[in-house]
């Protein structure tokens, strides 16, 4: 008998829209902005319009597909994504610059931050002026290697090795490179006046109004208060593992009048995640699909980090928790701590979904949240 449910939010309760969008201008940023990169071929503003919001996303990410590509592959952090797309497009800059400047290959070597971004971009303002980013070019790179879940991001070695003739390790989670990727997705996400309180510093280019006053509710918030508030009445716990960082997980829920169902032990976030990985590296990485954000939500927030990340698993009482999910990433952590997972079909694939949860043989598979009052029964 199910005791204890643990809710994703991205594709749960909140479209994951605005969380895609903020990732592709960060690639953008990073690639266009003088202040790193700063490739000709566009023109970087950190107020974009809807209209421009719109195409980029639609180029960085080839109409979605890059996106389905990587989250078929069990990736479900924007920051991961974010870390993919842009250091790709890095490989096969250097790899241009390479027959004009070759120490340019070694910066591949060593930990990538700004100051060797600098050093790319006047490089590539004077040897490499004609650089097409190709975008799509990603897909069928990476299609040709079988890596899944955090050795995807391994693999841009291999393709360092392959394109520039460099032996290097350089990319990895949480290195300076992807520190610098996530710094800069949560000022798009969080905006000017949100971001400090994040990453310990202003944004470096001001001007952004952030998205999270901006959330889309998957469902109508009502419908989520009266799911929530049922569910308590019946007696579940409930809790959240979500790869959103507090801030972003706290206000759009308490504004929407949701966060107070959820057990305040149990509301778990990417910045525990972040915490337990800077106090306990050996693990690292702990974001989803492991299933420490899970495991974390279960045991409460009280619960230290390596006792947590030493807790036996699969659990005994496996079929006393539930994990509602919309991507394989979630199925992957539910299996891997013994319960039961429950899909929706909200995530970036919708209903197209289905046939994977179907073949991975998910639990119970709904065409959204508020189909718990219906295997709960």
């Amino acid at each position: 008998m199910i005791k204890t449910i643990l809710f994703d939010v991205d594709g749960v309760m909140l479209s994951e829209e605005r969380y895609f969008d903020a990732s592709a201008l960060t690639v953008w940023e990073l690639l266009f902005s003088p202040g790193y990169v700063g490739l000709q071929g566009d023109t970087f503003t950190p107020a974009p319009e809807e209209a421009l919001i719109r195409r980029v996303r639609e180029q960085v990410f080839a109409h979605d597909e890059v996106l389905d590509f990587i989250k078929s592959r069990g990736i479900n952090s924007n920051w991961d994504m974010v870390f993919l797309a842009f250091s790709y497009q890095l490989i096969r800059l250097i790899e241009a610059l390479k027959p004009h400047v070759p120490e340019a290959a070694s910066l591949l070597t060593a930990p990538l931050e700004r100051q060797e971004l600098a050093r790319l971009r006047d490089w590539a303002t004077v040897y490499a002026p004609d650089f097409q980013v190709d975008y799509a070019a990603f897909l069928p790179d990476f299609a040709r290697s079988s890596a899944q879940k955090a050795d995807l991001l391994l693999y841009l070695n291999e393709l360092a090795r392959e394109r520039c003739g460099v032996e290097t390790d350089m990319f990895s989670p949480n290195c300076a490179l992807w520190q610098l990727v996530q710094e800069t997705f949560q000022e798009w996400y969080l905006g000017d006046e949100r971001v400090a309180a994040s990453i310990g510093r202003e944004t470096m280019q001001p001007g952004k109004k952030g998205f999270l006053t901006d959330e889309i509710p998957i469902v109508p918030t009502k419908d989520m208060v009266e799911l929530f508030r049922t569910l308590t009445e019946r007696g579940y716990t409930l809790g959240i593992g979500t790869g959103r960082p507090s801030i972003e997980t706290h206000v759009p829920l308490r504004e929407m009048g949701l966060l107070d169902w959820f057990d305040p032990e149990r509301v778990v976030t990417a910045t525990h995640v972040l915490e337990a990985e800077a106090n306990c590296p050996n693990y690292v990485p702990l974001s989803k699909p492991h299933p420490f954000s899970y495991v974390k939500g279960l045991l409460g927030l009280s619960t230290p980090y390596r006792d947590v990340l030493q807790y036996p698993l699969p659990i005994a009482n496996g079929a006393e928790v539930l994990v509602v999910g919309d991507s394989l990433a979630d199925f992957l952590a539910a299996r891997s701590i013994g319960c039961r997972f429950a899909a929706t079909l909200t995530g970036l694939s919708g209903q197209e979904a289905r046939s994977k949860f179907e073949e991975v043989q998910a639990d119970y598979i709904l065409d959204d949240v508020r189909g718990l009052l219906d295997i709960l029964k």
